[in-house]
């Protein structure tokens, strides 16, 4: 009698994970594998694919723009995610002490950029960087500064870049930071309290050990977001000047369309995978997410 049971248990099980099971392979691991086979030959949309070893991954490693395009994904991602992580972790506790219809209606304003493709954030950010009348270059004049060509400009490409970048994801970052905020029990503050304990002291041992996993979670996805971030540089500088926006999808997106081979970009394509892959690992090692407290 158990053991039709468990028969029956387990027949239930596998039957519960076999449309999961059908779709991961069908839209997951089977183009997944085929894209590996692709990388290793020189494949056009009007040509078979003639097996060429090692050809396309070392071409990529040798071109002085695949290493600049990373580079320039990881300057790109640490103009962002630090500054991201901060503001959104200050005004999440600004609004966690906000309370009423105010409250709801912060929450919805700032949430309004996340809905805001990254195409038409790029053209807004356009205007405003424009030389002649532009809104950045009308401040820096209040300042006494001449006019600025933020997206021709080496120095200014990349931070004038960041900046919308930053706008886009600050929103969401805000809201998951107060969900964090809000699970952390009062009591651990009022005990604090009777003890006088001040204010940074309470953050650095109470909110910031709490956060851990919220802080770990936003570290990930944001790392992986803005390294793997190509629009705001496609749209607003085409990867310029000399190359100094162009990311790592940006690069793999142009050889896309200008190269006849295809295979060459889907290798570039799969080592960006590895070096995301490697950095997230690297992250969840050094933070090691383990629920601190339990609440």
């Amino acid at each position: 009698m158990f053991k039709k049971n468990y028969r029956h248990d387990n027949l239930t099980a596998y039957s519960m994970l076999a449309p999961i099971l059908v779709g991961l392979t069908i839209f997951v691991l089977i183009p997944f594998a085929y894209a590996i086979y692709l990388s290793f030959t020189d494949w056009g949309f009007y040509q078979a694919p003639v097996f060429v070893g090692f050809k396309n991954y070392w071409v990529n490693l040798t071109d002085p723009l695949f290493t600049k395009a990373i580079w320039t994904g990881l300057k790109f991602t640490l103009y962002v995610l630090p500054a991201q992580l901060v503001l959104a972790f200050l005004f999440a506790n600004v609004l966690k002490g906000l309370k009423g219809k105010f409250s709801g209606f912060v929450k919805s304003s700032i949430y309004i950029p996340t809905v805001i493709s990254g195409i038409v954030a790029s053209v807004i950010f356009v205007f405003i960087y424009d030389y002649l009348g532009g809104l950045a270059n009308y401040i820096a004049g209040l300042f006494g500064s001449e006019p600025i060509a933020w997206l021709a400009e080496v120095k200014y490409a990349l931070p004038a870049i960041a900046i919308p970048a930053i706008w886009l994801g600050f929103g969401i970052t805000t809201l998951i930071m107060l969900a964090g905020l809000l699970d952390i029990s009062e009591s651990y503050y009022e005990a604090a309290d009777l003890e006088g304990a001040g204010t940074f002291t309470k953050m650095w041992y109470i909110t910031l050990p709490l956060m851990k996993n919220i802080s770990l979670f936003l570290l990930v996805t944001g790392f992986t977001a803005q390294l793997s971030q190509f629009e705001l540089s496609w749209v607003m500088t085409g990867g310029g000047p000399v190359n100094e926006t162009q990311t790592p999808n940006l690069y793999i997106l142009l050889h896309f369309l200008n190269d006849v081979m295809i295979g060459r970009s889907i290798a570039a394509a799969l080592m960006f995978f590895v070096v995301l892959g490697s950095i997230s690992l690297v992250i969840f090692k050094i933070l090691n997410s383990e629920k601190a407290v339990e609440g």
